[in-house]
């Protein structure tokens, strides 16, 4: 192995390899710990550790690094006292993730690292938006991003590279390819004959280096992240490494031919650099024990204190409390001058009124920059905020979920248009566990909004027309609204963009040209989880949402003699079980209106807690009435047979005459 010390001095290369000497010595202490019982799992990075201390050495402080899980010498290398990671592993209180998430599944803005997911491709999204955030504030900074050779066979590795390309975004994509994901050699994985070729597909550099040469890994990413920081733009590199234990250790490494362990234990990343300081005489011999020693000592004290830690004590309390960023809603006196807009342009006003307000707000979608979106809602906005801040985005939804988390992380707020409300699920892992969990996990508040254009009555088929909120609805960290009038449209749009919580905004297309009401003019806000009464009544309520409002309307409306009470809750998560209780209770029969299919609907989640709540004040069954337990058709009276309106006045009259 040969060494380039360039313009390192002496000191310099003394203090590189006690960067990568600690994190060997603590992981020899942890296979220790293993052995003895006293630790439950480990992922070992022992052999491939100059690829995770060289580059951090390489970066500043203030850069964004985002890990794996076996790249201990990032987190040590930014000196993380080894007492708090220790606490991490072990679940303690005083740990990143207060024993919610386990080993290196953490971030934290203090040390500038984020924390990778178990499903391994999604963060590499994340660093194209705090990528994003630097370039549109001018700072001149390079993110670092690591992923395994097994993680570039995922969909999420090909979205973030192309969104980077494309974007010009200044981003360091370092693929540690040790030759196995878990037992699955690189054979089996891909066809190429090396992964860095696959960077003149996206336009990008690429570089392939020895991943077990310290001063290789630190040169190359010192100059890469140097050129990027002045021409932003991203970097394909591959550091070739070999993993010399399990994937785990309980997984062992028999699938592993012995000569391969033989090819790679000569070239150990440790040894070699050790005997390259003796051989130039920049270390002693008699210094490498007294090295040792001096932090094997501090290893113990470190690991001893954190396991003379109490356990963590549960609190449901706290626990429900932490899944999302506590938040109020702003103090605002709503304006008397109110215009007629249609549903469409309450969303486009609210979305403009926003981006004046917050200057640090970036809308991301297909299409919405000149062409204004599929519906025309962002029109006229690149001439107003410029097209820095009004993206057009390559189809990939997952990678540009990722994206608006990663400027979020970076001090923006993002609002990201779901073309249709039914490609979400190909950005579900992102917005599921990502979004949704990071508050819960390390305290990071996650400022993205999703507009999801939903619901059928267009005969736009099954893959346009799905009113899919209860996929969302179930997820604890995201809130989820549905307005159904102009007004809250807008107000509820504000409000979702205000909170610094994950937001599903559901805005039906149907009404986008079909509703129209009085909406305040500038600042509005419609509090979350906040339901209205539409109408008073005393012999049953319907409790409904979105277009399912508009039914139970005109069901009123054509049955005068009637007294129905019509709630719209607005918001689905959370929902104000305080006004429905109040309704039910009142008029002794509820009928849940939802546009959804009636099986693990929303509205199968009200029925529950009313039935559990309510029922000594209830004179009849609680119904539902949805939408058919099958896709959305296209064809016209399919459609309106699909629908849950096709079946109300049959199920209104069943509950009236219970």
């Amino acid at each position: 192995m040969i060494f380039d010390r360039k313009n390192l001095n002496n000191g310099q290369l003394i203090e590189f390899y006690k960067k990568l000497l600690w994190p060997r010595l603590v992981e020899e202490k942890m296979l220790i710990l293993l052995r003895q019982g006293r630790i439950g799992k480990w992922f070992s990075g022992i052999g491939q550790e100059a690829i995770a201390v060289g580059s951090t050495l390489a970066m500043t402080a203030d850069e964004y690094i985002l890990p794996m899980h076996r790249n201990l010498g990032v987190f040590t290398t930014r000196d993380i006292p080894l007492s708090r990671l220790m606490a991490q592993w072990q679940g303690k209180a005083s740990g990143f993730t207060k024993g919610r998430d386990r080993s290196f599944h953490f971030g934290t803005q203090e040390y500038k690292i984020i924390g990778m997911i178990s499903h391994l491709g999604p963060q590499l999204a994340l660093a194209d938006g705090i990528g994003l955030a630097d370039v549109l504030s001018k700072r001149k900074k390079a993110t670092l991003v690591f992923t395994g050779e097994g993680a570039t066979s995922e969909g999420d590795f090909h979205e973030a590279l192309n969104i980077a390309a494309v974007w010009k975004l200044p981003v360091i994509f370092l693929i540690e390819n040790n030759g196995y994901g878990l037992s699955t050699p690189i054979s089996e994985q891909y066809n190429c004959k090396y992964l860095v070729d696959k960077a003149i597909g996206y336009g990008m550099e690429g570089r392939r280096i020895d991943g077990n040469n310290l001063l290789e890994v630190y040169h190359t990413v010192s100059e890469i992240a140097a050129n990027m920081r002045e021409k932003p733009r991203p970097v394909l590199l591959e550091c070739m490494t070999f993993r010399m234990r399990g994937h785990e250790e309980a997984s062992g490494t028999k699938y592993v031919p012995q000569q391969l362990f033989d090819i790679w234990k000569e070239k150990d990343p440790l040894q070699n650099f050790e005997r390259y300081l003796l051989s130039e005489g920049v270390l002693k011999p008699e210094w490498i024990p007294q090295m040792k020693a001096e932090f094997v000592t501090q290893i113990e004290t470190e690991i001893e204190k954190v396991f003379s830690e109490p356990d963590i004590i549960a609190h449901v309390e706290t626990e429900v409390r932490d899944m999302y960023k506590q938040y109020n809603i702003p103090t605002f006196q709503p304006s008397n001058n109110k215009i007629p807009k249609r549903y469409i342009d309450a969303i486009s006003d609210g979305l403009r009124q926003s981006m004046r307000k917050y200057p640090n707000l970036v809308i991301m979608g297909q299409d919405i920059a000149e062409y204004g979106g599929a519906f025309k809602i962002t029109q006229g906005f690149v001439e107003e905020f410029g097209r820095g801040r009004v993206r057009n985005t390559p189809i990939c939804e997952s990678g540009v979920v990722g994206a608006a988390m990663g400027l979020a992380i970076n001090g923006y707020k993002a609002v990201m248009e779901m073309q249709f409300a039914d490609f979400a699920t190909v950005g579900f892992n992102q917005i599921i566990n990502n979004l949704a969990k990071t508050h819960y996990r390390w305290e990071q508040a996650v400022d993205v909004v999703i507009r999801m254009p939903a619901g059928a009555g267009t005969g736009a088929g099954p893959f346009h027309s799905q009113s899919n909120e209860a996929w969302f609805t179930k997820t604890p960290g995201l809130k989820v609204v549905y307005p159904a009038f102009p007004d809250d449209a807008k107000g509820l749009l504000m409000a979702a963009i205000d909170d610094p919580n994950p937001v599903m905004y559901f805005e039906h297309k149907y009404l986008y040209r079909s509703n129209t009401g009085n909406v305040p003019e500038g600042d509005y806000y419609v509090e979350i989880g906040k339901a209205k009464v539409i109408q008073e009544g005393s012999i049953a309520s319907i409790i409904t949402y979105g277009l399912g409002v508009h039914w139970a309307i005109e069901y009123a409306a054509k049955h005068p003699d009637l007294s129905v009470e019509i709630i719209d809750l607005r918001s689905l998560q959370p929902w104000d079980k305080e006004v429905v209780e109040a309704s039910a209770r009142k008029t002794g029969r509820v009928l849940i209106l939802t546009e959804d299919t009636l099986t693990s609907g929303f509205g199968g989640e009200i029925a529950a807690h009313l039935a559990e709540h309510c029922f000594k004040y209830l004179d009849a069954p609680i119904m539902r009435c949805a939408s058919l337990d099958t896709a959305i058709p296209m064809n016209k009276a399919l459609e309106e047979q699909f629908l849950a309106k096709a079946r109300l006045e049959e199920t209104m009259e069943k509950l009236l005459n219970y």
